[in-house]
């Protein structure tokens, strides 16, 4: 069962280890970190769950689900740090499938993202491929293997995180911390440096001219980002 899953988390950190263990399950995710921006992507890539933090700028996550359940029914699951009864309470009265109080360990959420899932039916039958691709490349998650124009692509373990996480959103601009912590299981020692020497080596492997990308762009002043549709 492999779906498209919309994170909308404001605590970044938070927000990543929720993405990676996404990306772990073969699912793949978009990252937002308020609730404008929860409802703009929604509307945009249709996912098939929402996971929402009800304390989320701009519009709050009660907000967001509203929104969502007049104009969608794309299951919604809760994250909050307000243990309170009505809080949760208002939260399914919105129409919220199932929540989780913080703090939470990552395989407990991945648990019950699978069973909004499968109760769901939105992910039955789709994506059944793992491979993500975008831009001419294609990750397999599960096999872990790239590849670029057919071609294979052999990568460094903190490579093919980097890589993982731009194709799996294209367009969406990285910082050099943001990516830091994709290889953060693979190079203990990462630093923002050590993410340009990763992209550089990424350019080297697909890139049909290294010194002047048309893929691994760099977003000037934020860092970087992977230019291609889907597909």
């Amino acid at each position: 069962m492999c779906a498209h899953v919309l994170v909308a988390e404001d605590d970044e950190m938070q927000a990543e280890l929720i993405r990676r263990s996404l990306l772990s399950e073969g699912h793949t995710a978009t990252v937002v970190h308020d609730g404008s921006a929860a409802l703009d992507a929604a509307r945009r890539l249709r996912p098939d769950l929402v996971v929402l933090d009800l304390m989320l700028p701009v519009i709050d996550g009660f907000g967001v689900c509203r929104v969502l359940r007049r104009d969608d029914d794309i299951p919604v699951l809760m994250l909050t740090a307000r243990s309170a009864e009505d809080d949760v309470l208002l939260g399914l009265e919105l129409g919220a499938d199932d929540y989780m109080t913080k703090p939470y360990s990552p395989r407990e959420l991945m648990a019950r993202i699978r069973t909004v899932l499968r109760r769901s039916g939105r992910a039955d039958g789709r994506r059944e491929d793992p491979v993500i691709r975008a831009a001419g490349i294609a990750v397999d998650p599960e096999r872990h293997e790239v590849r670029c124009d057919g071609a294979a692509v052999e990568c460094t373990p903190a490579e093919f995180e980097i890589l993982l996480a731009m194709v799996a959103e294209p367009e969406r601009v990285f910082s050099r911390r943001q990516l830091m912590e994709c290889t953060r299981g693979t190079d203990r020692a990462s630093t923002e440096r050590a993410v340009d020497v990763h992209i550089m080596n990424l350019r080297r492997k697909t890139e049909a001219d290294p010194r002047s990308p048309a893929r691994l762009l760099t977003v000037f002043g934020v860092g970087y980002k992977l230019s291609g549709g889907r597909g």
